[in-house]
């Protein structure tokens, strides 16, 4: 048995924090982690005490408005948002932190990670924009898209 590297291991978790998800389009979850420690998490979905668009149903579907355009027109607020609002409501820092998340940032959330000063960003997967690779180069962010890790979760008996 080969054992996962820290970065699969981190991916996972962050695909598991996506299983929170409210939203109905897209599942996302992020992680914090700074020296291999989780900082804090996140997940895509409508503000605290609010219903959600399992309960509402999704305005950007009632309105055809494609991935990566109008932000403002949802309930949810997205994965790196909530990762780093946990962290502040907790009085942590993110500064340093590396960003594990099941997505790309759009280009909110990038501007936002980069006044967090995270120094890393990983992901599998890619979001419906790019323009955050050009503002993490000029912050100095290092990024990297890697496979996809397995859902399969082994154990030893």
């Amino acid at each position: 048995m080969k054992r996962i590297s820290i970065d699969e291991y981190f991916l996972k978790i962050a695909a598991v924090v996506a299983e929170r998800s409210t939203c109905r389009r897209r599942r996302v979850g992020a992680v914090a982690v700074l020296d291999k420690q989780i900082l804090s998490t996140g997940y895509n979905g409508a503000a605290a005490k609010t219903k959600d668009c399992l309960e509402l149903g999704c305005l950007r579907e009632e309105n055809s408005i494609p991935s990566g355009k109008m932000h403002e027109v949802c309930r949810a607020i997205h994965a790196e948002q909530n990762t780093i609002i946990q962290g502040c409501l907790h009085g942590v820092s993110l500064s340093g932190a590396t960003i594990y998340c099941t997505h790309t940032p759009c280009i909110l959330c990038a501007k936002m990670l980069v006044n967090a000063k995270i120094k890393r960003y990983v992901s599998y997967q890619n979001y419906s924009e790019s323009e955050f690779e050009e503002l993490f180069k000029e912050a100095e962010i290092d990024f990297e898209i890697l496979k996809r890790p397995s859902s399969e979760i082994s154990f030893l008996d």
